[in-house]
């Protein structure tokens, strides 16, 4: 069979250095940083006491009050950067067939924050059974998609996909089969996070994966650097308008890039830690690549999973020099977690949303706060390290790797008619 062609004609985004897309790829591309300390609770008893927050959001601008309080807020970030994407879109009246329109959304954790807050009222009220009544459906990690849908009107496949921090890749990934398959036209996909609560920054500082550069917050992301300690973590999250390029076409729409491949693998090694060798990685990149049908001497871009931790960093490098062979050093390579921190579930979205923006204005988002060379990182790699460079990008690829040993890589490519 013939598959159709899947073209992205719309974007939203909620992030750390930016409440829009306009302004998130504007602080990217001039290389700040998001990282500053925790404004959501008092983090002084903590290990690590900042993170990357959203900054400067009223949610009842975007959502009225009796809405944003039946939301938990990784879902008012879903809705905020949706409704931004279906502007961006341009959708005209009578253009959407709305039972083959869709919303596949990601977030690895959900809920998370509305968790927390009923079981400490649990305990503060002498295990009174007093449960607020939206506490289930403000908590599910699929209520995202379905608010989402419900706010547009939208009556195709409609979910959520959990795989960590591969999450809102995998539903880029959905999106985009569904939509080649015919079963779709348009989709709305992308991925959230909340996890800047107690428990979140509480969770991962138990499991030393976070920095602990309290000293200075906004150099603490550092992926590649020899003096890097952790990741920071992020919240946010980030929408694209997946649609049929005949579609798209027919309405006039507005073409940022058109998505041509889709890969998964899985690392089968341990709950947290990535396979040594980068297995995984390199069986993803593969997949990837092939599944776009195209020569890895194409790939102009590659937007690294890169959380700043010992351990993930060279191992994904490892894996992009065993693929590519003498053509990864004529890749830029980045991590824009540097800037953003690590969205967890969201982060996919995001960095899709960068490679798009890259292949739209030809130039590669820097890696931050380089400042010591990690001998066991091959010097050759052009990192794009502490400055954005200017490039041809024909076709980006973004790599998301999760806890569980999920892998999720998708490919853009420069529109050609």
């Amino acid at each position: 069979m013939s598959f159709k062609r899947v073209v992205i004609t719309g974007m939203g985004a909620l992030t750390p250095i930016g409440n829009d897309v306009s302004t998130y790829w504007k602080n990217l591309v001039a290389g700040v940083s998001g990282a500053a300390p925790i404004t959501r609770f008092d983090a002084e008893k903590f290990r690590t006491k900042f993170a990357c927050e959203v900054k400067g959001l009223d949610i009842n601008d975007y959502i009225p009050r009796q809405e944003a309080r039946k939301m938990d807020p990784f879902t008012q970030y879903a809705v905020i950067a949706s409704d931004e994407a279906m502007k961006d879109a341009g959708f005209g009246e009578g253009t959407i067939d709305l039972d083959k329109a869709g919303v596949i959304w990601g977030s690895g954790i959900g809920g998370l924050k509305t968790f927390e807050d009923e079981v400490l009222n649990f305990a503060a009220n002498n295990m009174s059974p007093r449960f607020n009544p939206f506490f289930i459906p403000k908590m599910i990690a699929d209520s995202a998609s379905g608010v989402v849908s419900i706010r547009h009107g939208f009556r195709g496949p409609t979910f959520i996909t959990v795989s960590a921090c591969a999450s809102a890749t995998n539903a880029l990934i959905d999106a985009y089969n569904y939509i080649r398959l015919g079963m779709m036209n348009v989709c709305i996909s992308g991925g959230s996070e909340a996890a800047v609560t107690c428990a979140g920054v509480g969770g991962f500082n138990a499991l030393k994966a976070l920095s602990e550069r309290n000293d200075s917050p906004e150099t603490a992301s550092r992926p590649y650097d020899k003096d890097r300690d952790g990741f920071v973590l992020g919240e946010g999250g980030a929408a694209i308008i997946l649609e049929e390029y005949e579609h798209a076409k027919a309405r006039g729409a507005k073409i940022y890039a058109e998505m041509v491949g889709a890969g998964m693998s899985s690392d089968a090694y341990h709950i947290t830690a990535p396979h040594p060798e980068g297995l995984g990685a390199y069986n993803v990149i593969k997949n990837v690549v092939e599944s776009a049908g195209i020569n890895p001497e194409q790939i102009d871009y590659i937007n690294t999973h890169g959380t700043s931790t010992p351990l993930g960093d060279p191992q994904e490098l490892k894996a992009i020099e065993q693929y590519f062979g003498a053509h990864a050093p004529k890749i830029n390579i980045s991590s824009t977690k540097s800037m953003t921190g690590h969205l967890l579930g969201g982060a996919g979205a995001i960095e899709a949303a960068a490679c798009i923006m890259a292949i739209q204005d030809q130039i590669v988002p820097p890696t931050i706060n380089h400042f010591t060379a990690d001998p066991s990182i091959n010097p050759e790699l052009n990192l794009t390290f502490n400055k954005a460079q200017k490039r041809q990008v024909n076709y980006a690829l973004s790599n998301t790797f999760g806890f569980g040993g999920h892998n999720a890589s998708v490919i853009f490519k420069k529109l050609e008619s």
